[in-house]
């Protein structure tokens, strides 16, 4: 009845029924809206005025609450992130799950890990010292286990193969019958006389080569060997060699070796820093071992064996002047006077004019009674090409060209040998054609 009060008059009237509700926001409501029922109509509630009781009190209710501070809400985190959360909780369950017979394992596959890697750790450290201990200078000691490969270094092996195919492929080519017993001996002493006279080289050029990442590593530079031996060795080299081709072969061609030893190290080793004539001298000396090979098989210097030193001779300026364009830098260090450094553009011409010339020696061999006329056909594809890739080497003068021109000529030389071996004329084509001329 206080409610009643304080919305109307004091007097009592009839037929009024008051809803009570324990939220003091309803009983401060307007006397209007809880006059329910009025004293003419005398008419109980309805179920309209229930409805409209409870519309009043959800919307005096929100008032209320918008009133009030709301709490913050907690920021929603975004969809792309809520995989990495749920990771994490992932792996703090993993962590606090009960050990079982498999985790132990697993521990101990984790401590023998830990274990290897700790062992790891020491051996990079020791590998460390290692490392700067190499650095320092110390005595080398030779081993005869490692003998036969640092003395293989010395005399170039691979230079002297090189040497040994030529003149063989020059005893070959010669048009008589073929001697084996000749032709070993011939191929050993020329393997000696070049084993000597490379040698004699590195032990020359020991303080240049220290300069050039090309040669700082060979063996009289690194101090695997001493002087004395490698002298020693040039020495067992050249007087076997000689004399396995003066007494065994011919006078002729144990000169030949002689000489080439002597123009090798004495003119071609110490010109290197002097002239860029050393390129021509150097090709001198590579176009005596097929000449070697055919003056032991006849034993005469003829025409065919000039011609056989006529290839060898164009062939090593693109092959040569190739591999010096990218050596550059290295011979510059080392102080060499090589074509490619002093004068490039005409390090370009010589070996495009060689590549040329490949070809008119190749025309000659019929001519001066070496092979038949097939040859020069057969051949003149590859000698086409190694002209093309000189062209371009003499154009483009970059790194790629030379070494492409480089290339061919490691498989262009023997490929033109073969060719000629299989086309040369035999004794008996030549014996037959003198007595038709007579």
């Amino acid at each position: 009845m206080s409610a009643a009060r304080r919305c109307g008059p004091s007097r009592a009237l009839p037929g009024l029924f008051v809803w009570h509700l324990p939220k003091p926001a309803v009983r401060q409501m307007p006397c209007k809206f809880m006059h329910c029922g009025g004293v003419a109509n005398k008419k109980w509630i309805t179920f309209q005025h229930l409805n409209f009781l409870k519309r009043m009190y959800v919307t005096q209710y929100n008032k209320d609450l918008s009133q009030q501070a709301k709490p913050k809400t907690d920021p929603v985190a975004p969809p792309f992130l809520e995989k990495k959360h749920l990771g994490q909780e992932k792996t703090v369950i993993r962590e606090i799950r009960p050990v079982s017979p498999l985790s132990e394992t697993s521990n101990r596959n984790e401590f023998k890990a830990v274990n290897s890697a700790a062992v790891v750790e020491d051996l990079a450290t020791a590998g460390g010292v290692e490392s700067k201990e190499e650095k320092q200078w110390k005595e080398m000691k030779l081993q005869l286990d490692d003998l036969p490969g640092i003395l293989a270094r010395l005399s170039k092996i691979k230079l002297t193969a090189l040497v040994v195919s030529t003149a063989s492929a020059g005893f070959a080519i010669a048009p008589v019958p073929f001697d084996l017993t000749c032709f070993l001996l011939t191929s050993i002493g020329t393997g000696l006389a070049s084993c000597a006279a490379n040698s004699i080289n590195q032990f020359f050029e020991v303080p240049f080569d220290s300069n050039m990442n090309r040669t700082k590593n060979r063996p009289l530079v690194r101090g695997q060997i001493s002087p004395l031996l490698a002298v020693s060795f040039a020495a067992s080299c050249a007087v076997p060699g000689i004399a396995l081709l003066t007494l065994g072969v011919n006078p002729l061609t144990g000169a030949l070796g002689a000489f080439n030893i002597f123009l090798y190290t004495c003119c071609y080793t110490p010109m290197k820093r002097m002239s860029i004539v050393n390129t021509w001298v150097g090709a001198v000396v590579g176009a005596i071992p097929p000449i070697m090979g055919w003056t032991a098989a006849t034993g005469s210097l003829d025409a065919g064996a000039l011609l056989l030193g006529g290839i060898l001779y164009s062939w090593q300026f693109p092959h040569f002047n190739a591999l010096s364009w990218g050596l550059r830098e290295d011979y510059s260090r080392g102080g060499y006077c090589m074509m490619s450094v002093m004068h490039p553009e005409m390090c370009r011409r010589v070996a495009l004019r060689h590549c040329l010339a490949l070809i008119g020696l190749s025309t000659m061999a019929p001519i001066l009674n070496v092979t038949t006329w097939n040859f020069p056909l057969i051949s003149l594809p590859i000698n086409l090409y190694i002209s093309y890739l000189g062209f371009r080497f003499y154009r483009d003068a970059d790194r790629s060209s030379s070494r492409k021109l480089f290339f061919c000529s490691l498989w262009h030389l023997p490929m033109l040998l073969l060719l000629m071996l299989t086309c040369k004329k035999s004794l008996l084509e030549k014996e037959d054609k003198s007595e038709l001329l007579s």
